[in-house]
């Protein structure tokens, strides 16, 4: 398997070329994301594919967002907590799992992607934009497109943030 390379050599894209995502590769992505594990397989995420140009640029163009990179991507995901089947409080973490899941499938298909935060202030952008019904809570927004360059990946690991036991 070649999984651990994957996740190693994952770094975060923001720079795009513009060119559009193939409806296969998105559905690889979703595939991907749905395949991430959840509280008691509650499975609670509702994902927004956002491909109009004149929302990405809106996106792209609001200073709280800093998300100045869905202007040239291609596509960006929206990934929402359904909060109708979420198990107790677990659903942002569920989401959380599918979002690495959707990066690592970027990634693995030679895209890239950058996970942008979405914080109760920013959540009423996204409602508007996507017509979110108020039981889907909008969690990370994920601008995927293809990388207009190489990026290096950064060397992360660090052994002091290591504990046996106790901390």
């Amino acid at each position: 398997m070649e999984t651990q390379k994957t996740i190693s050599t994952r770094a975060s894209i923001r720079d795009f070329t513009g060119e559009k995502i193939s409806d296969e590769e998105i559905e690889k992505l979703l595939r991907a994301a749905m395949a991430a594990p959840s509280a008691m397989n509650t499975q609670p995420w509702a994902f927004v594919v956002v491909q109009d140009k004149k929302t990405l640029k809106e996106i792209a163009d609001h200073p709280q967002l800093h998300a100045s990179m869905a202007a040239n991507a291609g596509t960006g995901i929206l990934v929402c907590e359904d909060t109708d089947r979420s198990y107790k409080i677990y659903g942002p973490q569920d989401c959380a799992a599918a979002t690495e899941n959707l990066l690592l499938s970027a990634h693995d298909q030679s895209l890239g992607a950058v996970w942008t935060g979405v914080d109760a202030d920013k959540a009423n952008l996204f409602r508007q934009w996507c017509a979110l019904p108020d039981h889907i809570q909008p969690i990370a927004f994920i601008p995927v497109g293809v990388p207009s360059g190489a990026k290096e990946p950064k060397e992360k690991f660090d052994p002091q943030k290591i504990h046996r036991e106790t901390f």
